[in-house]
């Protein structure tokens, strides 16, 4: 196999390439989970302390100092406003980690560049599945407090998936361009930090869109976000089906990003070996 040959840029050849290796994605996956709490004593542990930490502050700083409310709807309880504002994390967590991982994904594996056979392009999916890994163990610590907050789950949680699903393909999209583009341009790794920060406050994470002016709901609506975030709340916290036209728009303008994503990283990878 020649490593300058043009890669297949189809969504049909990345399915492929999933599904073939498999097995190399979720091994790549568990050392990735693994690896973040290497050292440490309780290790893994902390993956379900720091979301239930998290939460605790959340609770006391937002509904205890600040004695925020937000607005849903009937009364909310002493916590009601951090598990709402906490779906907003989570969602903004899932997207920011693996955009901020994404410039230097490949230039930390320089190893994998220098074997032909090795599937450059699934470096993305295993960032994001150790990021999923992390978003479902907050999602559990979630539900917990939603249930020990309400007594009861809403059948709507069923349709997360479903939800989260756009997102996914739009972040790896993003991802497969960034890391692409971060081997090149070595810059990109120092703005996805400060862009995705203004994403988490230019999104109703900390406050309702509908604290805002008419005129400043258009500028958050703009950010990609705002509407999963708003999806997310509507299925887990408030029973509500999510909005099944917006969400299937979504989904496919996503699909078309993700495929652009991984059309640009197979075309430019056949120049990573001679900047490395």
């Amino acid at each position: 196999m020649n490593p300058h040959a043009d890669q297949p840029t189809s969504l049909v050849s990345l399915a492929k390439s999933v599904f073939r290796h498999r097995e190399l994605i979720l091994q790549m996956t568990r050392r990735d989970v693994v690896g973040r709490y290497r050292g440490s004593v309780i290790g893994l542990l902390w993956s379900f302390l720091t979301p239930v930490l998290m939460l605790t502050v959340y609770t006391f700083v937002f509904s205890v100092a600040m004695k925020a409310k937000w607005n849903v709807g009937g009364e909310e309880s002493k916590a009601q406003f951090a598990v709402v504002l906490f779906v907003g994390l989570i969602v903004h967590s899932l997207f920011s980690d693996v955009i901020n991982r994404s410039p230097g994904i490949v230039l930390s594996n320089v190893n994998y560049v220098k074997k032909v056979v090795f599937p450059l392009e699934i470096l993305p999916i295993v960032s994001m599945g150790a990021s999923l890994f992390h978003s479902m163990v907050s999602l559990c610590v979630l539900l917990a407090a939603f249930v020990l907050l309400n007594g009861f789950l809403h059948w709507t949680v069923i349709f997360a998936p479903v939800v989260i699903a756009p997102l996914i393909l739009l972040t790896l999209g993003i991802a497969w361009m960034l890391a692409s583009t971060g081997v090149y341009l070595r810059d990109v790794a120092q703005t996805t930090g400060i862009i995705t920060t203004a994403m988490l406050f230019l999104a109703p994470v900390f406050y309702p869109l509908s604290a805002l002016p008419e005129q400043y709901r258009i500028l958050l609506n703009l950010n990609p976000l705002t509407f999963m975030i708003e999806q997310s709340r509507r299925v887990l916290l408030f029973g509500q089906l999510p909005n099944w036209t917006g969400l299937l728009l979504y989904g496919v303008a996503s699909l078309m990003i993700a495929w652009l994503g991984y059309w640009w990283f197979q075309r430019t990878r056949k120049g990573f070996a001679d900047v490395l």
